[in-house]
């Protein structure tokens, strides 16, 4: 088999109707649109969310809470991850993302205390949970908030 001669399978893939293209083509006049109708005009049709006037879902279910639109979410990582690192290691965000234990990283990194820790570490991050720089800490390691 070569490259040239692969294609996709049967009936995987449909040939793209071309509309308002002549009666001749099936989908000629009203291009599928139907006779009258806000829908049939060219700029027509309703918002999104929109229920003819009802009121809408969004505004008929209850709300509850604060939701921070400027929050900077942290990426997490648990303590069990840096047991890949060798002792008297400096760990910060950027060399978790070089090493793969990261794939982004936009605001900061927050380590968090799943797992055991036992190499002796030196952790560089935005934020620590009690329980992580705890087991950081009493594997003769330093949390540093940076």
């Amino acid at each position: 088999m070569k490259l040239n001669e692969l294609s996709p399978a049967a009936g995987s893939t449909h040939v793209y109707k071309r509309k308002g293209r002549g009666n001749g083509s099936g989908n000629g006049k009203t291009a599928g649109r139907g006779q009258k109708g806000q829908k049939s005009r060219s700029g027509g049709g309703v918002r999104v969310g929109f229920e003819g006037g009802q009121m809408p879902l969004a505004r008929r279910v209850p709300k509850r809470g604060f939701h921070n639109i400027f929050a900077k979410p942290l990426t997490a990582v648990n303590v069990a991850a840096l047991n890949r690192y060798a002792d008297g290691d400096v760990i910060t965000a950027e060399k978790l993302l070089a090493d793969g234990v990261l794939s982004k990283c936009e605001y900061g990194v927050k380590i968090l205390g799943n797992g055991q820790l036992s190499k002796k570490l030196t952790v560089q991050a935005s934020a620590f949970s009690e329980s992580a720089k705890q087991k950081i800490e009493a594997a003769g390691g330093k949390a540093e908030v940076v």
